[in-house]
């Protein structure tokens, strides 16, 4: 008899339901806007919906009533191979809008279409075949078999791994490319990337630490955490999308740069690399281009392009990303992001100096400035001026107070 009203069946069903209306806006979404990255966490959530669905329907007695028993054992639910290869693809799809998925990338889904494959073997051969039991003989489910459990375990734990590299390669690349990284640099996809991890994490921890995990009911706590955790990807994923698309593309030009200008090192890396690792010669050759950089950004001012790119200053100075790139990196000991945002910086200092903040409010000037927002702003002035832009304009106004 099914028990339609199970406390675990129905706390479950609201994730169940949300994250498939939410997999489906994502999916309309890529097919009218052509947004990839949409469809492919469209595809993700819908899996984590079906993921829940045995332990959902299981305790509103599925698993014991015909014709559901057969629903349960032959439709497929848990895709536990496919999700990290979506999670990784997702990852590659929003660091970069150029990338278009190929025909290649399907070989990442070759487990888990052999999966999909053997159980289409299963019910050919007891549905139709034989008419009996044979692949399922012992009752059991084949999705929740224990070596396809950790199978998907392993899956998700080595893509997470390849999806954090990429998200870290992109953003070594944008504070090396362009001026204004934190706006490219995905907050959201960090903490979808965590929030994957978490998946991961809670069920290896069952898995090693929590007794009679290998019972029906016991599992229910751990599907708890991961539709609470799949809900939570499910809303700020969608609330993303749109924040996600920033209008630029990585060229082969800028890649080249950032490999070829020690890629993805710190300020104080560079600089020790600079004393043990790099000939005197070629500093000697960057200088003419280190005092082109100073007047560029002094005189020109194009530190006020709040889009200003390492290959819009090599335009500027008649040379090529490369050498604008090793020069900031190896004569100055920044990347090019912070190298930009530490003029920008200055240019509000001397404007507040000057009491322009007057007539002016602090974020005025930090437009003006080439900053495209408040919390790059904030963040930028601290890292240069050692303390907010509302303190050092209460020291102003007191050092003021005390000269009058």
């Amino acid at each position: 008899m099914l028990d339609l009203f199970d406390w675990r069946a129905m706390l479950l069903f609201p994730f169940f339901l949300h994250m498939t209306v939410y997999s489906v806006l994502l999916l309309v979404k890529w097919r009218r806007q052509d947004d990839l990255s949409s469809g492919i966490l469209g595809c993700f959530i819908i899996l984590c919906a079906l993921y829940i669905c045995p332990w959902m329907l299981g305790h509103s007695g599925w698993y014991s009533n015909q014709p559901y028993r057969d629903i349960m054992f032959y439709v497929p639910f848990q895709h536990v191979l496919w999700l990290g290869p979506l999670c990784y693809f997702y990852t590659l799809s929003i660091t970069n809008q150029s990338f278009t998925f190929r025909r290649k990338h399907l070989l990442h889904f070759i487990p888990g279409i052999i999966w999909l494959a053997y159980g289409i073997v299963v019910f050919v051969t007891d549905q139709l075949i034989l008419k009996d039991y044979y692949f399922y003989a012992d009752q059991r489910d084949k999705d929740l078999s224990l070596w396809y459990q950790v199978a998907g375990l392993l899956s998700m734990l080595i893509y997470t791994y390849l999806s954090l590299r990429e998200y870290n390669h992109f953003k070594h690349l944008a504070v090396q490319v362009v001026s204004y990284a934190d706006s490219i640099i995905m907050r959201w996809l960090e903490a979808f990337l965590i929030a994957f991890l978490i998946m991961q994490l809670a069920r290896l921890g069952f898995l090693l630490f929590y007794p009679g995990w290998g019972a029906f009911a016991t599992k229910f706590w751990y599907y708890l955490i991961f539709s609470v955790v799949a809900y939570y990807i499910s809303i700020s994923g969608y609330a993303n999308t749109v924040r996600a698309q920033i209008a630029f593309r990585w060229s082969e030009s800028n890649k080249r740069a950032l490999i070829e200008s020690d890629s993805g090192n710190t300020a104080e890396v560079l600089i020790q690399e600079t004393k043990s690792e790099v000939q005197d010669e070629e500093l000697e050759k960057l200088r003419p281009w280190e005092s082109a950089l100073e007047s560029a950004m002094t005189t020109d001012r194009l530190y006020t392009d709040p889009e200003l790119s390492l290959n819009d200053v090599a335009e500027v100075l008649g040379t090529n990303p490369r050498t604008v790139s090793r020069t900031i990196n190896l004569c100055f000991g920044m990347n090019f992001n912070d190298f930009v945002n530490q003029f920008r910086v200055k240019a509000v200092v001397e404007a507040m100096a000057n009491g322009e903040a007057v007539n002016q409010t602090l974020l005025g000037l930090a437009l003006d400035s080439g900053f495209n927002s408040k919390a790059t702003f904030n963040r930028a002035f601290k890292k240069f001026a050692g303390h907010s832009p509302v303190d050092h304009l209460k020291r102003l106004e007191a050092e003021s107070g005390v000269k009058s």
